[in-house]
């Protein structure tokens, strides 16, 4: 959730286990019983491959009502990647874009030079109460295509390849893993995958990017003779091969991509390989010139940070 101000996650070593480099233990801030984990960026680690940001949202219970309610912001220089778990949210943008995301479908908002958009619990839900929870991430863009025209695409759950057998069941959220290719078209190259597996069963993620990391949602794994719990951002080394194995049912995210172009600043929801880039958005932000999320007027004022 780009909205929020959390903490940054805490980092560590794993030294007892040669396959993991780095250990994240998310931050939790509670939102009005909202619970949300941020495993990226932090100290220790800016970025995995173009993966810039990474935000657990939930599980929560919402009461008949009740619902999210991120008001419209901005955005430059990054793609956000929103990938559910439970519930429905409804995205709207100042392009005009309207669509509900269920889990397994992919919505994939591309910031470019500027967009404006807001996330919400649709009528529907509320009517009924509900659960929410899934995954936002970031995705930095390549340099030359941090000011490229704004662009918004929903990509269904139908729409994303799923390997399933030998108790394994893996979804390819984006780039090509195991044989199978995505649709969802990130401008950087990355790999994304939902993983889920029995207990007992094992699956490799071999060195298919520089760098790597796993996120784990739920269950318990094992990496080279070390037990992970679940919320926690694994960090691999370059060029290992890695085998994870389920010791009870589990679910976790693969990520992971080439490295990005050089170094890039971040502030509050702004993305760029240039600090003067962010100054010039938050004045823009300010003085109200990005363009507004038609049917969705309410204004989040520029945080003091």
């Amino acid at each position: 959730m780009s909205w929020l101000g959390g903490k940054d996650p805490v980092a560590g070593d794993a030294p007892s286990c040669d396959a993991v480099e780095l250990v994240v233990v998310p931050r939790v801030s509670d939102i009005g019983g909202f619970a949300v984990r941020r495993a990226l960026p932090t100290v220790r680690r800016r970025m995995v491959g173009p993966f810039i940001f990474w935000d657990e949202m939930g599980p929560a219970d919402f009461a008949v009502g009740d619902g999210l309610d991120v008001r419209p912001h901005p955005h430059i220089g990054l793609a956000t990647l929103t990938y559910l778990f439970e519930g429905a949210i409804v995205h709207r943008d100042s392009l005009g874009s309207e669509e509900i995301i269920r889990p397994g479908a992919v919505n994939l908002m591309s910031a470019g030079r500027g967009i404006v958009h807001s996330e919400r619990t649709g009528l529907e839900e509320r009517v009924r109460g509900g659960r929410l929870a899934g995954i936002q991430s970031w995705v930095a863009l390549p340099a030359e295509r941090e000011e490229d025209t704004p662009a918004f695409s929903h990509y269904d759950e139908n729409a994303l390849p799923d390997i399933v057998g030998e108790g394994k069941h893996v979804r390819i959220v984006a780039g090509t893993l195991f044989g199978a290719t995505s649709p969802v078209a990130t401008a950087s190259e990355a790999v994304y995958a939902d993983v889920a597996l029995a207990a007992g069963a094992s699956i490799p993620f071999d060195p298919v990017a520089e760098e790597r990391a796993i996120y784990t949602v739920s269950g318990a794994i094992d990496i080279a003779g070390d037990r992970f719990e679940a919320h926690r951002l694994l960090v691999f080394k370059p060029g290992d091969a890695i085998t994870i194995t389920a010791l009870t049912p589990a679910r976790f995210l693969m990520l992971g991509g080439a490295p990005m172009d050089g170094k890039r600043y971040i502030w509050w929801n702004f993305v760029s390989s240039r600090k003067e880039r962010i100054e010039e958005a938050k004045e823009d932000w300010k003085l109200g010139r990005f363009a507004g999320v038609p049917g969705d007027d309410e204004f989040i004022p520029l945080p003091e940070m």
